[in-house]
């Protein structure tokens, strides 16, 4: 039975990668870190189907003593502060756990298993400033402009450096906005569902967001997931691109996540300020043909379905909590 790791387990990729290890057969670990824990939810189902692990991306010791314990076949790393505006009130952290985090577990996959397969999650962010309106590919200029950004950039370059310098197969998905039912509800695409949501319950009034024009190239969760499995399955270890190729602003959100619950999502979404990020960038979105040419691999649910997914999920979510 081939094994894996999953660092970040609990999180919205990691559990819809945990059941799909599962469902092809593979003995799954998962690291729980007892100092960062964000809760079992999302792996509430499976649970007694996995091997947690009592560990930290930060506690280098912790992750020595899984690694050496279960020499896993795969290693994805999909633990990491992902929320922008967290990594600009503490750098520090968001390196460390983000970069730092990642060498740890590629020194540790050279030094005591080097047949270990091991794949990065680096997110588009590390674009930051692109210039023109052409879409991303793995050759496009990599310019960061945010601290989290700053740490994928150096995750995604020391997975590179692993792979050239000591031939380990370390492979890094640029991954674009994903978004699911499982998305935490900081995120704007969860915050409009849930939101749309309580509104139609009369649970809430309004929407209070930022910029409505904002795009963003967004994709459902469970697609790249798919395809992370499918780049360590390759002959080959490789970098790719995972986007949909496909720009939707934010307002394009509410009206799809109000329009599904029969309501005018003018008359509850409002426009802050100063909820604006100060970081400007354009408008960028992905192009996957590597990954479509070499893995097959292409985005299975539309932008309007998983809207429609995550404002159904929401909805009949709450309204069984308030019944």
């Amino acid at each position: 039975m081939k094994s894996a790791l999953i660092t970040g387990i609990t999180g919205q990729d990691g559990s819809y990668l945990a059941e799909l290890l599962l469902e092809k057969g593979y003995r799954v670990i998962g690291l729980v870190s007892q100092k960062h824990d964000i809760g079992g939810r999302n792996i509430k189902e499976i649970k007694k189907e996995l091997l947690l692990e009592s560990g930290d991306l930060l506690d280098g010791e912790s992750l020595e003593r899984i690694i050496r314990k279960h020499q896993p076949a795969e290693v994805y790393n999909l633990g990491a502060i992902s929320f922008i505006p967290a990594s600009w009130k503490n750098p520090e952290l968001t390196f460390n756990v983000n970069a730092l985090g990642t060498a740890r577990l590629l020194q540790l996959i050279k030094d005591i298993s080097p047949e270990t397969k091991f794949f990065q999650a680096t997110s588009a962010k590390i674009f930051g400033r692109v210039t023109g309106n052409q879409p991303q590919n793995e050759q496009t200029s990599i310019r960061p402009n945010s601290p989290y950004a700053v740490s994928k950039t150096a995750a995604h370059f020391l997975t590179i450096n692993f792979r050239e310098h000591f031939g380990i197969f370390a492979c890094s998905a640029i991954m674009y906005n994903h978004e699911s039912e499982r998305r935490g509800p900081e995120f704007v695409t969860r915050k409009i569902t849930q939101g749309a949501a309580k509104i139609k319950l009369g649970q809430a009034k309004k929407i209070v967001l930022g910029d409505l024009e904002a795009q963003q190239d967004w994709g459902y969760a469970p697609d790249y997931i798919r395809a992370a499995w499918l780049i360590l399955q390759q002959k080959k270890a490789d970098d790719y691109v995972l986007a949909t190729g496909e720009l939707h602003r934010v307002k394009d959100i509410c009206r799809l996540a109000f329009g599904f619950l029969k309501l005018d999502w003018k008359k509850y979404v409002q426009s802050d300020k100063s909820f604006i990020r100060k970081e400007k960038t354009r408008a960028f979105f992905g192009d996957y043909s590597k990954a479509r040419k070499k893995l097959g691999w292409r985005p299975k649910i539309s932008f309007e379905k998983m809207i429609e997914k995550m404002v159904k999920y929401d909805y009949y979510q709450l309204k069984s909590l308030s019944s």
